[in-house]
C-alpha cells in the first residue's frame, strides 16, 4: 500500500513537470527525452544492482510497457483533443481498475474481498465526483464519440499492462526469484520503460514520415531557458518513469492490481494541492469533496490490507 501511494504522489508532481517540460522542449522531444532519461537511470539500476535481463519475468513486463506505455500512452493522447483532460482521466483511472481485477480474476485467480471491492468502489467514487465535467464547469474541448473509443484504449491499455506486470511477478516468483521487493520493482519498470521508449519512438518516426508530428515550440536562444528546459525535461523523467513507474511496479509485485489500480487513480486528486502549491489554480469545493472522499476510501482499504 505503501508503495500505491508513493507511486501516486510521484504520478500526480509529474503532472506538473510534464506540462512545463512540453511547454519548453515541445511534445516529442518532452516525451522521448523523459523516456530516455528514466531508461539511462533505470537501466544503470538494472545492471548493476538488480538482475537486468536475466529474469523469468523479462517478456512479460517488456509486453507490459508495450501495452501500458505504448498503446495506453496513445489512447491517453487521442483522447485528450476529443474528450477533454477530466473525461480523458476519468475514463483511464476509473475503468482501468475493474478491467485490471476482472482480468486477474480470470487469469491469474486473484480474488478480492468485498470490503477491498467496496473500498476500491469508493475511491473510484470520489474520483468521478471530482473531476466529472457539469454544467457549471463543462469540458474545455467539444466532445466528440470517437473520443470515448480511444478513452477505452487508454484504460484497457494502463489495465492490461497491470495485468501483465501481475504475470510476470507470478513467472519470476516460480522461477525462485525474489519478486517482492523495491529492487524487483525498479528493475521491472525498466524493461517497462524500455518497451515503451521503443514504441514511443516509432510512433513518432511514423507521424514524422506521414508529416503529423507536432510542431515544436520556437526555440529560445536564452541560455537561461535553455537550462529550464532542460531542468524540467531531467525532472519530468526521474519524478515520473523513474519514481512513479518504480514504486507502481513495486506495489505490483506485492498487491493485487484491483487494488493498486484505485489508489493509483487518485493521482489527479493529489495533483490538485500541487497544481494550487506550484501554479496558484484554486481547486472547486466539489474537487475537494472528491479528494475528502477518496482519500477516507484509501485509508479505510489499507486498514484493511493491514487487518487480519
Amino acid at each position: 500500500m505503501l508503495a500505491s501511494c508513493l507511486a501516486a504522489f510521484f504520478f500526480a508532481f509529474n503532472a506538473t513537470c510534464a506540462s512545463r517540460s512540453v511547454q519548453a522542449s515541445g511534445t516529442m522531444r518532452a516525451n522521448l527525452g523523459r523516456l530516455a532519461v528514466a531508461c539511462g537511470v533505470l537501466g544503470l539500476f538494472a545492471h548493476t544492482l538488480g538482475h537486468g535481463f536475466a529474469s523469468a519475468s523479462t517478456g512479460w513486463f517488456l509486453l507490459s510497457g508495450l501495452i501500458g506505455m505504448g498503446l495506453g500512452d496513445l489512447g491517453v493522447y487521442a483522447a485528450l483533443p476529443l474528450l477533454g483532460a477530466r473525461l480523458t482521466v476519468l475514463m483511464t483511472q476509473c475503468l482501468a481498475a475493474p478491467i485490471a481485477a476482472l482480468g486477474e480474476w480470470l487469469w491469474l485467480g486473484t480474488r478480492l474481498t468485498v470490503a477491498q471491492t467496496l473500498w476500491g468502489a469508493v475511491i473510484l467514487g470520489g474520483v468521478v465526483l471530482a473531476l466529472m465535467p457539469s454544467r457549471s464547469s463543462p469540458p474545455r474541448v467539444r466532445v466528440r464519440p470517437v473520443g470515448f473509443l480511444f478513452g477505452l484504449l487508454a484504460a484497457a491499455g494502463q489495465g492490461f499492462g497491470a495485468l501483465v506486470s501481475r504475470k510476470g511477478v507470478e513467472a519470476a516468483t516460480a522461477a525462485g526469484e525474489a519478486a517482492h521487493n523495491a529492487t524487483f520493482g525498479l528493475n521491472a519498470a525498466y524493461h517497462r520503460i524500455l518497451a515503451g521508449l521503443v514504441f514511443t519512438a516509432l510512433w513518432f518516426l511514423l507521424l514524422r514520415l506521414l508529416g503529423r508530428l507536432p510542431a515544436r515550440p520556437a526555440a529560445n536562444a536564452d541560455p537561461a531557458a535553455k537550462r529550464r528546459a532542460t531542468l524540467w525535461l531531467l525532472t519530468n523523467g526521474l519524478v515520473g518513469p523513474v519514481l512513479g513507474v518504480g514504486c507502481y511496479q513495486w506495489a505490483l509485485a506485492t498487491t493485487p492490481s484491483g487494488i493498486v489500480l484505485p489508489i493509483a487513480a487518485t493521482t489527479p486528486l493529489i495533483a490538485i494541492p500541487i497544481a494550487y502549491w506550484l501554479e496558484g489554480e484554486r481547486p472547486s469545493k466539489r474537487s475537494l469533496l472528491g479528494g475528502a472522499v477518496a482519500v477516507a476510501g484509501a485509508v479505510a482499504l489499507t486498514l484493511t490490507q493491514a487487518g487480519p
